[in-house]
């Protein structure tokens, strides 16, 4: 039988989905669970991207202190509505977004953040390992593009993998959390304290 209750189940603790969302993706995936799971990610991408335009005025300013005080994260993510940021899976993301700032270092929320100043600073930088490298002028710009696009995957929060599952962005992991949800959401700030650091 399409959809089977315990198919359903299965889908539902394995996703987070709705009954409804569960039976549609079943049937239109004869019942094979795995294939169904990834028709429910990529509704629930195109669902984020969607929401993506609406204002997200409410949310949280959570605080965090790691290692006995020694480091210590404030965040700020947005939402759309007070019950969104009331939401025990909100603040469990919320806090999961301080413990990556505590553990990974990023600098800035996204790629757009960072000053032009400092991209081309890291251009340069790129550039001149390039020549050290001995590599011939016309291999220098896929080289210098390739760096810079680790140092965005290294000091952008949006752009790193997951400290809990690695396998995902945060950007990525965002977007679940829209879909899952419901609503918008906006990682709009951070600051990252380390005892004795500048």
């Amino acid at each position: 039988m399409a959809g089977s209750s315990q198919l359903v189940k299965e889908l539902r603790e394995k996703t987070g989905a709705g009954i409804l969302d569960c039976q549609k993706a079943l049937q239109e995936n004869g019942d094979d669970v795995e294939k169904a799971i990834d028709y429910l990610r990529q509704k629930g991408l195109a669902a984020a991207q969607k929401k993506a335009g609406r204002e997200t005025n409410q949310g949280l300013i959570h605080a965090y202190i790691h290692m006995g005080g020694k480091i210590g994260v404030l965040i700020e993510v947005n939402c759309e509505t007070d019950f969104v940021a009331r939401n025990e899976e909100f603040k469990g993301f919320v806090n999961d977004l301080a413990l990556q700032v505590a553990a990974a270092k990023p600098q800035y929320v996204r790629r757009e953040d960072v000053p032009a100043a400092t991209v081309e600073k890291e251009r340069s930088i790129f550039e001149g390992q390039a020549k050290e490298m001995g590599k011939p002028p016309a291999a220098w710009p896929k080289i210098i593009e390739g760096k810079l696009e680790k140092f965005y995957q290294e000091s952008c929060l949006l752009e790193q993998a997951f400290i809990k599952d690695p396998a995902v962005t945060v950007k990525e992991l965002l977007s679940q959390k829209i879909a899952k949800i419901g609503e918008n959401m906006n990682i709009r700030r951070f600051t990252r304290y380390q005892l004795g650091e500048a």
